[in-house]
């Protein structure tokens, strides 16, 4: 009993009790975390099976000219272990990765480190350039009619044209004039980039709601104030959403365009000196540190908008 006379616990607070452990169980199954897993997990073992079949062949008649006895398990083992597999083996990729990353220096050539670094600072310079554009034109066209009708029709063919085939012209446009290093991949970058944001900029300054429009022109607002009061603090839910596109493709208009440049460094140069020399897990170790930079990348810009959000009061 207490000093007051209470008890010590409620009657039957100790039902149904549950350790740390169980609470850890039940909070996993709860969320997300579980069917993440096993997702994975099947992705994992369809993998594997998908590499006893596309590497069977090869293997087998590795094994057939060798003139030794071998077994299935020795063949589904030569098909996970191919130094030159059709498809590897995820242990292949993780070896690949880790090797390329831990026990190489992050200045060697040989470092995916290295090369991750050469993609990203043009990623990071077309997305910053790809953003402030899309924005600029976002601005232009909620303020003129005659940019809305004119330009809008554009900026959407322009995404229609492959970027395989304008990524050529647009480095070598560049070469023509002097500007080469950095600036054309980032410029191809910056393509990819500025349309999802113009979009959704667009789409974000005309969503507030009409009655707080005619609001702020009972106060007299000009355009500006009423720009910088009302429409943008309503857009940057839009605007944080169109940038988590924007940084995936800009990433993606860097990779494409150390392509035909034939680029020493950077994870596409990495993805043709693989396909050059049959390193098909170099090439797949290459796919995943790009995947894993996107991944980065999107949740950098998740966490600024959470920052900004709350500093704004719209998001606890």
């Amino acid at each position: 009993m207490t000093e007051a006379g209470a008890p010590i616990a409620e009657p039957g607070a100790g039902i149904g009790y549950q350790g740390p452990l169980r609470r850890l169980g039940t909070r996993l199954a709860a969320g997300r975390t579980v069917p993440i897993l096993t997702v994975l997990a099947a992705i994992v073992v369809l993998w594997y099976a998908a590499a006893i079949g596309m590497n069977f062949a090869t293997e087998t008649a590795k094994l057939d000219r060798a003139a030794a006895p071998y077994t299935l398990a020795d063949t589904i083992a030569a098909t996970w272990g191919s130094e030159r597999p059709i498809l590897p083996a995820p242990h292949q990729i993780v070896v690949e990765l880790y090797t390329s990353t831990v026990l190489v220096r992050p200045s060697s050539p040989r470092s995916l480190l290295f090369h991750a670094w050469v993609t990203l600072s043009s990623t990071l310079l077309g997305f910053v350039l790809g953003t402030l554009l899309g924005v600029a034109l976002a601005i232009g066209i909620l303020h003129s009619r005659t940019l809305d009708k004119s330009l809008m029709p554009w900026i959407i063919t322009s995404q229609t044209i492959p970027i395989l085939a304008i990524a050529p012209m647009i480095i070598v446009v560049l070469n023509a004039v002097g500007v080469q290093g950095l600036l054309p991949k980032a410029f191809i970058s910056t393509y990819l980039s500025f349309f999802p944001v113009t979009v959704g900029m667009v789409k974000g300054l005309r969503s507030p709601d009409r009655m707080l429009i005619d609001l702020m022109h009972t106060y007299s607002a000009s355009r500006s104030q009423t720009l910088v009061k009302l429409r943008w603090p309503a857009s940057m839910p839009f605007l944080f959403t169109s940038m988590k596109v924007g940084v995936a493709a800009a990433l993606v208009g860097a990779i494409v365009g150390e392509l035909p440049t034939g680029a020493v460094a950077g994870l596409g140069a990495r993805l043709l000196a693989g396909s050059y020399y049959g390193q098909t897990i170099q090439i797949w170790s290459a796919l995943f540190a790009a995947a894993f930079m996107a991944g980065i990348l999107v949740w950098l810009v998740g966490l600024a908008e959470t920052a900004s959000l709350k500093r704004m009061g719209a998001k606890r």
